[in-house]
């Protein structure tokens, strides 16, 4: 047996060799120790993947194929899917990652309550297209899925499956097996510094509505690796690559009851080994401390992306976002005031989203002045409560109401063809959700007036943080 990890291109970023899949290298790397042969096929920034993946067919002697696809690589896994079964018939497919594991939650969710809606029909398309699918951690369910008999879906995303990872497995799985791809051929920067990624927690605890898995313990159960384990991979990137730059993809680096003591740890590091890192990760603004911001900018800080989402309470309360206006604006001040730049995540499109509601968003952008920001038009993506909580209309559009009233609605997409829905491109957005003040083409034009107008008024035409990184913070912070 040996085994073939595919990552799927995305193509509606802006620069795909940015960050590589670490998810999949976690996966080939459990793989490896379980003394499996395994390859990696990164089509990442590869337009005609297709034809890529005709070359690598006719060379490798893989006998069985893994996809990992979040929501908008599914087009693209679905093709490569396909090609495979055309090619190898009798190879074993895949499937794994982001994209499937809320489809099989939302599915999920829909038995539970008697109502198979949705989800339950992109979940039957998924395993129309691949031999097995497997939702939630792969370190394990991997194993299982090229075993003798598996089963069409492995469920590794309960606490109570045996394949999801308990916070020792997670603390003793080998890192990710980065040797497997080319790593000099992503390009990433921190003030300067050439940077890779690496997560040091998985899991986030909150509740916002626009999210994915807030149903799904794979991706709401906090489970955080030891300050020692993640001190042990920077310096094995420093070794290995002379890694001086690192992004956490973290959910929120500071719901980590031991943050401080992880930059702490950093810090003592950068004095061991004589270097100065360069570092940047997301936060959660209400959890801020004055403590935790001066450590973080000794430890190498030099910016933070924040999903500040909105300028108005009353959106923030319908998102459940946990956070107020008055404490993103002090998250705000604490950083700039320590030298800590702040890129603001915000989107539009929420239910009761109104023309005030968006000018609020315009407003505080103005009044705080972050160094950059990043608004995006929602999609509701199986697996959020916006997307599993919406009920039918007979036109065949969905209906989300929030616990004020206010209401979003949505029109279906077909997760295996169209890209359009989602866009990281600035200036290429669509909308395919509307309020009952704007509509899908009043919020777009809101969306890239608002853009334009503060871009203008802070002097952001050139953002200080890379181009290729803007498309990747607020895809990550909704990969479904």
């Amino acid at each position: 047996m040996r085994v073939c990890l595919i990552i799927p291109p995305s193509p509606f970023l802006l620069d795909e060799r940015v960050f590589p899949s670490l998810g999949v290298l976690k996966v080939a790397a459990a793989l490896e120790q379980a003394h499996l042969p395994v390859e990696v096929l990164d089509l990442s920034g590869v337009a005609a993947e297709i034809a890529a993946l005709d070359t690598h067919l006719e060379q490798t002697e893989a006998d069985v194929f893994g996809i990992t696809a979040t929501m908008p690589q599914m087009p693209s896994a679905a093709r490569i899917a396909q090609r495979i079964r055309r090619r190898r018939p009798e190879a074993r497919l895949i499937l794994g990652g982001p994209h499937p594991t809320l489809v099989y939650n939302s599915a999920r969710h829909e038995a539970q309550q008697g109502t198979p809606g949705r989800g339950a029909r992109m979940l039957r398309e998924l395993q129309a297209l691949v031999d097995v699918v497997v939702a939630g951690d792969g370190e394990k369910a991997i194993l299982e899925a090229v075993g003798a008999h598996p089963a069409p879906v492995i469920d590794a995303e309960q606490p109570t499956s045996v394949l999801f990872l308990t916070k020792p497995e997670l603390n003793a799985a080998p890192l990710p097996a980065r040797h497997l791809i080319d790593c000099a051929s992503y390009h990433y920067a921190i003030d300067g510094t050439p940077a890779q990624s690496l997560i040091a927690q998985l899991g986030c605890p909150f509740g916002c509505k626009f999210c994915g898995g807030r149903r799904s313990p794979f991706l709401r159960k906090v489970r955080t690796r030891s300050t020692h384990e993640v001190i042990r991979e920077m310096r094995h990137l420093f070794d290995t690559y002379g890694t001086k730059g690192f992004m956490f993809f973290d959910d929120e680096l500071n719901v980590n009851t031991q943050f401080a003591e992880l930059l702490r740890a950093m810090i003592a590091l950068q004095d061991e080994l004589g270097v100065a890192f360069r570092l940047r990760g997301f936060l959660k603004s209400e959890l801020l401390t004055e403590e935790q911001v001066a450590l973080m900018y000794e430890a190498g800080f030099r910016q933070v992306p924040i999903g500040f989402e909105s300028g108005s309470d009353r959106m923030l309360t319908n998102m459940q976002k946990g956070a107020t206006v008055a404490e993103n604006t002090r998250c705000v001040r604490i950083l700039h005031q320590h030298g800590i730049q702040v890129k603001a995540l915000m989107s539009i499109g929420h239910p009761g989203e109104s023309a005030e509601t968006v000018t609020a968003t315009r407003d505080w952008l103005l009044q705080v002045q972050p160094d950059d920001f990043d608004l995006t038009v929602i999609t509701p993506y199986p697996g959020t409560p916006y997307f599993d909580e919406a009920v039918p209309n007979p036109d065949g559009t969905y209906t989300y109401t929030a616990k004020s009233g206010d209401v979003l609605h949505m029109q279906d997409v077909d997760h295996l063809a169209d890209v359009t829905f989602y866009k990281g491109i600035p200036g290429a957005y669509q909308a395919f959700v509307w309020s009952e003040a704007l509509s899908r083409s009043v919020i777009v034009a809101a969306r890239d007036r608002v853009d334009a107008e503060v871009r203008d008024r802070l002097g952001l035409s050139l953002s200080p943080i890379p181009t290729a990184a803007a498309a990747y913070d607020h895809s990550m912070g909704v990969s479904a």
